[in-house]
């Protein structure tokens, strides 16, 4: 009964080894390596069930001395092989559909039989052993059905997953080797052996001896087969996750992590291809070089988290509107690069970006992000604008800063007299770095009068910039620079000190009482610390808040409205007040207005302008904008007065300050410091 045990245990490790080996060959695209899999395997398998055949032998005891020949128990060990193989091979296909595998499972069961059947041969009975005809077509099912189920389990299991894989394969293995051992035992039991039957083998290989050996060398093949199999699966999943580690490598490489788009050297390395490809030719292209409006206050202000998905959405907006054979690329930050080549002409450049900003604008998208983003665009055309990629780069990039200059969401088409205004701005900015340290800045006083145009009711600090090699530069100039660059918060801290240093200076010199503007900007009013630094800076020169203005534009008043009410509600309680400039040139929710609750409106100089003119338009809005600014409280504040027709009308209007030229030019702090007095003198 042990040897018996024993058999079932050596069929069902061979078929288990099967089991795994198939699984694992179907996977296998070497051609030389699955080749040996399939050999080695095949030898473990059909010597696990020619050992397995020979234990059965030895279990099945006969009255007389058993050996077998030689030759023929080789041929059954081949035969045994080549089943093995032959099973192994049709396991391991991808697909093998009903058909074919009910053909497979005859062929499997033909060549079990012949190996079983040639085994028995090989004891050479005399007279020759008879078999029962019964038994031996039920042996022939049996090893039919055992063909159809195993290669139909191994079917299923190299499709199924690998969470319970084992307990699934282990299973059916036992199944197999009830099979296996089944259509043995059942063959043997046909066998009926005439009485007085004798052995012809002399000098064969006898199963006393054989039995033991074999089983252990067996046993230990297919031990060592299936760790050589598992260590084999090991080694191609760490050499898997190498190369996937390295395709990640060579992914993050040549893409931007966060757009998946072309990073910068990926772009330089495939414009340097097109320039390669049609400079034989000077086959044109274009090179866009865009960056995103507005993009920095949507950062500072709503997170870095929501910029990422602005980012993110133009990335993908931006492959919608070009062609597919264009290159688009991220180059950091919110700069954007679109290669288009094959060009039949300048204005197919043209009507491709005007299409692409128009389809922004509209905001048709499907992509949850509900901000509008829209760029302005840099055009750099091969060969005219460079025949290099670093020239065609920095020629759009120049571009692109003409195209903010010129009202930001259009686009500017490079001209080599950009680089005069490239190489202008690039000094400008350099002389931003040291003109607090360099005396280069200096603040005008600019004052602001009652209606009457005659008691002086406070002052406006407004910077002003001298380079040492350009001279005198406007402020319409330098501080888009200094807001681009970032340099505006440095600056702006610095206006503050040197305003609150001033109206220090003033008091002591028992000259005013004076109330003193400065204005914020954009960068400076999404700053954290703000109100902080302002107050530091205001405890140091020993300046009473009450004495200070901050003015807001209206437009960055609503960049971020809510953030904007804290902000001026915070310097408020801090004892400052507030005034929202330029009032009219935005888009001002009267909601938004009224919490504010700011101190005074500054009506825009455009408006006072109007007042000039021969209809009734522009007076019927500064009078409309006076009368809302009282209605809620505050004072009225007319910037740009040049002509004593706008003060006349203002006047009329109750408008309750009036600033311009027409009664006091921005001026230095010493000559402004002589007037001060003769204007609150005035009754």
């Amino acid at each position: 009964m042990s040897l018996v045990v024993l058999s079932v245990l050596v069929a069902a490790l061979a078929s288990y080894t099967v089991l795994d080996l198939s699984s694992r060959i179907v996977s296998m695209h070497d051609g030389r390596r699955r080749t040996g899999w399939l050999l080695g395997g095949a030898l473990a398998m059909g010597a696990g069930i020619w050992s397995m055949h020979f234990i059965g032998m030895l279990a099945f005891s006969l009255p007389i001395h058993v050996a077998y020949d030689p030759w023929i128990t080789m041929t059954s060990l081949g035969l045994a092989v080549g089943v093995s193989y032959f099973a192994l091979h049709v396991m391991a296909r991808p697909e093998l559909r009903y058909r074919p595998l009910l053909g497979s499972a005859l062929l499997m069961a033909a060549g079990i039989c012949s190996m079983h059947y040639t085994g028995m041969a090989a004891m050479r009975m005399l007279p020759g052993i008879e078999y029962r005809p019964g038994l031996v077509l039920l042996s022939i099912l049996i090893a039919v059905v055992a063909s159809v189920a195993a290669l139909s389990a191994a079917r299923c299991l190299n499709k199924a997953s690998a969470r319970g894989l084992l307990p699934k394969r282990v299973a059916v293995a036992c199944v197999m080797a009830v099979a296996i051992t089944g259509m043995h035992y059942t063959g043997m039991a046909a066998a009926r052996f005439p009485p007085g039957s004798i052995c012809g083998v002399v000098h064969g290989l006898s199963t006393q001896g054989l039995v033991l050996p074999v089983t252990l060398v067996v046993v230990l093949l297919l031990i060592m087969t299936l760790l050589s199999s598992w260590m084999d699966a090991s080694n191609q999943r760490l050499e898997g996750s190498v190369d996937q580690l390295s395709g990640q490598m060579v992914r993050l490489a040549a893409l931007d992590m966060l757009t998946e788009l072309p990073n910068r050297r990926t772009l330089m390395e495939g414009i340097e291809r097109i320039i390669q490809a049609e400079g034989a030719q000077q086959e044109p292209f274009a090179v866009l070089f865009m960056d995103l409006d507005g993009f920095k206050t949507i950062n500072d202000s709503l997170g870095h988290a929501v910029g990422d998905e602005v980012l993110k959405a133009f990335a993908t907006r931006l492959q919608q509107c070009v062609r597919k054979s264009d290159m688009v690329a991220r180059l950091g930050g919110d700069e954007f690069v679109v290669v288009i080549h094959q060009l039949r002409s300048v204005e197919a450049v043209t009507r491709i970006v005007e299409s692409m900003l128009a389809r922004m604008r509209e905001g048709n998208w499907h992509d949850g992000v509900s901000l509008q983003v829209i760029p302005s665009v840099g055009i750099a055309l091969y060969p005219q604008d460079g025949e290099s990629v670093d020239v065609l780069l920095k020629n759009a990039d120049i571009a692109m800063y003409e195209a903010k200059r010129g009202g930001r969401g259009t686009y500017r088409f490079f001209d080599w007299s950009m680089n005069q205004a490239a190489t202008r701005i690039l000094k400008i900015q350099q002389g931003l770095h040291e003109a607090t340290t360099h005396g280069w800045f200096k603040l005008h006083y600019q004052p602001k009068f009652s209606a009457d145009g005659r008691r002086l009711q406070g002052a406006e600090a407004l910077l002003r910039y001298t380079h040492p090699e350009l001279g005198v530069i406007s402020p319409q100039e330098f501080i888009g620079i200094a807001e681009r660059s970032g340099l505006i918060v440095q600056i702006g801290e610095w206006v503050v000190r040197e305003a609150c240093r001033q109206l220090r200076s003033w008091q002591l010199q028992n000259i005013g009482p004076l109330k003193l503007a400065i204005n914020l900007s954009p960068r400076q009013l999404i700053q954290p610390d703000l109100l902080q630094g302002v107050l530091a800076i205001v405890k140091q020169e020993a300046v009473e808040p009450a004495w200070l203005m901050f003015e807001i534009t209206e437009t960055v008043a609503m960049q971020d409205a809510a953030h904007t009410v804290e902000t001026i509600h915070a310097f408020q309680q801090a004892g400052f007040d507030v005034a929202i400039d330029d009032f009219g040139t935005g888009y001002s929710s009267l909601a938004y207005l009224q919490r504010f609750r700011v101190r005074q409106l500054k009506i825009d100089g455009f408006f006072t302008q109007g007042l000039d003119a021969a209809g009734e338009e522009g007076e019927a809005i500064v009078s409309a904008i006076i009368a809302l600014a009282h209605s809620l409280g505050m004072d009225v504040v007319a910037e740009g007065v040049e002509t004593a027709t706008q003060l006349e009308k203002l006047k009329s209007l109750q408008c309750d300050q009036i600033q311009g030229f027409l009664l006091g030019r921005p001026m230095p702090a010493e000559a402004f410091a002589e007037k001060i007095e003769g204007w609150l003198a005035v009754a």
